[in-house]
């Protein structure tokens, strides 16, 4: 189960932006497996997509409708059948699944956005399974679906991630409202899996695409399960400008700061929920790095401590085996590290100082910290002001398992 994650609650709708979830039998039969989402006449619509070069035939297709400037309309999820490596079948079946999209809504194909997830290579029959049970969520679109959408887009997900925030703005009361997916294969180059964030606030243009480019640099770009990039990574930033506010167009607009802050609330809690519930994790890792040259390089020994075998799995024994972290610390790249000015925290509990055991530390203390479920881990560099964070878990037999077992 997740670590220190409940489901879903007090998730608030935002006006403009209708859901439905369905059954399409995609993969499995019996549960809830496609889901649309519509969007108000005059939403508009920033997204980032995985950089992955066997990128999913969905991300081209969304990536070709964006790029010919229609306004969206709606957005089409699936899970059970990524549509990664299938070629021009693939993506095919992705504009056809558009097509009887717009053909329902009365829109353009090129105003709807495609998404899927789910075992890569297989072959597709989609937009036949999607076109079937259309219909049915058509007439079944509500705003207060989030937490049924949440929880349809999952695959080995176990718990349905979906967080809202409320702010106040010249008197008037801003949504912003998020779901995730993603579980493995997460060390994003942009985003999460699958993250779909929508506000009522009237961001638009430049800064609409500024606010989700910053919000992602302090969020999803900031987490890592075991250090694979997805085929079909995706974040969608929608905003329906249905609050009674002057239209944020540009950064410098004094309300923009306030709006991106709350929109990166959201994210950032749901990139962590996609850590606390990462495959088969049992601990919950923060790791910050201060004292650097510059921000690169904090991140740099924060993803090299992140993705040791050795350390994740030290702390799935909860075994402060501190050894491992400086063996990290010290093959992250940084040549002129000077190791005597290095300090390592476990917690409160500092358990390294001027590149050696701190003579005050104890295994009794370690072992105290590394029994948590949630574990910050704090290396200081000792070299400069920069400094970075990041978020992961460790790894633990049912990873193993899960990923053996995933496509049986």
């Amino acid at each position: 189960m997740a670590v220190g994650l409940d489901p879903p609650r007090n998730i608030l709708p935002v006006a403009g932006v209708r859901l439905s979830v369905a059954e399409a039998g995609i993969r499995y039969v019996g549960r809830r497996d496609l889901t649309l989402i519509h969007l108000a006449e005059g939403s508009q619509v920033a997204a980032v997509f995985t950089r992955n070069r066997f990128c999913a035939a969905p991300v081209l297709v969304a990536r070709h409708h964006l790029a010919e400037g229609s306004a969206v309309r709606a957005l089409v999820i699936n899970t059970g059948n990524a549509n990664a490596g299938t070629g021009v079948t693939g993506l095919q079946a992705a504009e056809a699944s558009c097509r009887e999209v717009a053909e329902q809504l009365g829109c353009a194909p090129g105003a709807v956005l495609p998404f899927s997830t789910g075992v890569i290579g297989e072959p597709v029959a989609l937009a036949e399974k999607i076109a079937a049970v259309l219909p049915a969520c058509v007439v079944g679109l509500a705003e207060d679906q989030w937490e049924a959408a949440a929880a349809a887009i999952m695959t080995t997900d176990t718990i349905a991630k979906c967080c809202s925030r409320q702010i106040e703005m010249d008197g008037v009361t801003i949504t912003v409202t998020g779901m995730a997916k993603g579980s493995g294969m997460i060390r994003p180059d942009m985003a999460t899996m699958l993250a779909y964030i929508a506000t009522d606030a009237p961001l638009h243009g430049a800064a609409l695409q500024q606010c989700l480019q910053e919000a992602m640099a302090q969020s999803f770009n900031r987490i890592t399960v075991d250090g694979d990039t997805s085929t079909n990574d995706a974040c969608v930033l929608m905003a329906t400008g249905r609050a009674a506010l002057p239209p944020v167009t540009k950064v410098t607009d004094p309300r923009y700061g306030k709006l991106r802050d709350s929109i990166t609330l959201v994210a950032q809690w749901l990139a962590q929920a996609v850590v606390r519930d990462g495959e088969g994790a049992t601990k919950f890792i923060p790791i910050r790095i201060s004292g650097g040259c510059d921000e690169a390089e904090c991140l740099r020994v924060a993803y090299r401590m992140a993705h040791s075998p050795l350390i994740k799995t030290a702390f799935f024994a909860s075994d402060p085996n501190w050894g491992r972290l400086l063996a990290a610390i010290g093959s992250a790249g940084v040549d002129d590290l000077d190791v005597a000015g290095v300090q390592v925290w476990l917690g409160d509990t500092r358990i390294v100082r001027d590149g050696a055991r701190d003579p005050g530390y104890s295994e009794a203390a370690g072992q105290a910290v590394m029994v948590q479920e949630e574990i910050p881990v704090r290396v200081d560099l000792g070299r400069g002001a920069a400094e970075a964070q990041i978020w992961t878990c460790d790894l633990s037999y049912d990873y193993v398992r899960i990923n053996a077992d995933y496509r049986s």
